[in-house]
C-alpha cells in the first residue's frame, strides 16, 4: 500500500500558479515583495493596460535582492497574506 501512494503523490500534478515577477522590498524576515505585471485587453475600447500587483513570498534566508527576476508558485497559505514561494 505504501508504494502506490507514493506512486500516486508523485503523478500527480500541481496546478500551483506560476507567475513572472520582480523583487520591490526585502525589507522583512523570509519574506520579499514581489510585483506581478500584465497586459489585459479591455473587453470594450480593445486596448491594452498594464495591471501591477505586489506579493508577499516566502524568501528562505532572504536570498533576493531589490530588482530580480524571479518566478514565484502558489503554495498552501504560509502566513496571513503570504502564498508563494520562489522557485528559482
Amino acid at each position: 500500500m505504501d508504494k502506490k501512494e507514493e506512486k500516486n503523490n508523485k503523478e500527480r500534478k500541481t496546478n500551483s500558479k506560476v507567475l513572472s515577477a520582480v523583487v520591490v522590498s526585502t525589507k522583512m524576515k523570509d519574506t520579499c515583495t514581489a510585483l506581478v505585471t500584465r497586459f489585459v485587453k479591455h473587453p470594450k475600447y480593445k486596448k491594452y493596460h498594464k495591471i501591477s500587483k505586489k506579493y508577499k513570498v516566502h524568501d528562505a534566508g532572504n536570498t533576493k535582492e531589490v530588482g530580480d527576476k524571479v518566478k514565484i508558485m502558489e503554495c498552501k497559505p504560509i502566513s496571513k497574506d503570504k502564498h508563494f514561494v520562489i522557485i528559482n
